[in-house]
């Protein structure tokens, strides 16, 4: 050891416990979204008009997007890194553990966000290796699809109804199986007294009442743009998704599900969605008696977000800041929607 080192060794002893604690500081500083072992969080987001790179002769409204896309590059590039940078503020970094989205062109579509999700992303344990989607034709080219780092039973991703968008996707952690019903209900532009969305309540609570009757303790979970909020009638009587607890767990007559937007207040901070005026929850997250409980897979009720960041800086309204059409001359955001988020456990 050189003279100029055995004069400051005394100082490095010294000063060794306030480093360690500095280090402990800086530790404890990290993003508060990381998650312990075993926990995952659950995003769903409307992602407004995500289409792929090429031109599939698209028809009516599609068409725009369709063709657009396809022929500026730029346009496409920046929604997919505006929808990553995103979706990667969530989890300590690392974006959602499962991400459901509604209004995705097609698989090549979702495989670009997956591509562009995994490319920001220098873990590779971390990447997002499995899409679940079934392409349809609903009204429009726009359905719902599901990305996840966490294994998956393919072999069971399934539609469900005549034409609606309705995805199943089964995930399995620890050989739970955790059901998940991603969805976006009829638009109120084309629906406004609401028989449409009233069909999907229906059709999402007889999936659900068909796997109760052989599993009550079925672990699922339903997500999805309802284009209602959480107590209108095809929320709270056709797909029965109460905010009462005490219904929920001690039910007369047929199960019911637990909506974990029901108690929120739109124009609280809760609102996913801006609509002629008003504040709405339209995305939400709905869970099952079997969610709630400490076996296979849990939700913590508690943990339900509307991230409401994703607005203009200078919007006094605080609105989703959209990503627009091809026209449109502003700043281009996100979308037009809010993600909701939630917190889910698998035991061992």
């Amino acid at each position: 050891m050189s003279h100029r080192m055995r004069r400051l060794w005394p100082c490095f002893v010294l000063l060794a416990p306030l480093w360690l604690l500095l280090v402990a500081a800086c530790r404890d500083s990290q993003p508060s979204g990381d998650s312990a072992p075993g926990t995952y969080l659950f995003c769903f987001w409307n992602v407004e008009n995500l289409f792929d790179d090429r031109e599939d002769d698209r028809q009516r409204v599609d068409k725009e997007y369709d063709v657009w896309f396809a022929r500026d590059r730029q346009a496409l590039q920046l929604k997919l890194d505006r929808l990553s940078e995103a979706l990667l503020r969530l989890n300590g970094g690392k974006g959602p553990d499962i991400l459901a989205m509604a209004e995705v062109e097609n698989v090549r579509a979702a495989e670009l966000l997956r591509d562009e999700l995994n490319r920001r992303l220098s873990d590779d344990s971390l990447h997002y290796k499995n899409l679940l989607m079934k392409e349809l034709k609903a009204g429009r080219h726009i359905a719902p699809a599901i990305l996840t780092r966490l294994p998956v039973r393919g072999n069971k991703t399934q539609l469900h109804g005549r034409q609606l968008r309705i995805l199943e996707a089964h995930i399995e952690v620890n050989g739970h199986d955790l059901v998940v019903l991603a969805s976006h209900w009829t638009s109120r532009r084309t629906d406004d007294n609401g028989p449409h969305r009233a069909k999907y309540g229906d059709q999402v609570y007889g999936v659900f009442k068909g796997m109760y009757r052989t599993n009550p303790k079925v672990d699922f979970l339903v997500c999805g743009d309802f284009n209602d909020p959480p107590g209108a009638t095809s929320v709270t009587e056709h797909l029965r998704a109460t905010k009462n607890l005490d219904a929920l767990l001690n039910p007369e007559g047929d199960p019911r599900l637990f909506n974990l937007f029901g108690d929120k207040d739109a124009e609280d901070g809760w609102g996913t969605h801006y609509y002629k005026g008003q504040w709405f929850i339209f995305d939400q997250i709905v869970v099952s008696p079997g969610l709630l409980d400490e076996e296979g897979w849990s939700c913590d009720r508690a943990s339900a977000q509307t991230i409401n960041t994703l607005c203009r800086p200078e919007d006094r309204k605080h609105r989703p800041w959209r990503f627009g059409e091809q026209h449109f001359n502003g700043k281009r955001g996100y979308s037009d929607h809010f993600p909701v988020t939630a917190r889910l456990r698998v035991q061992p």
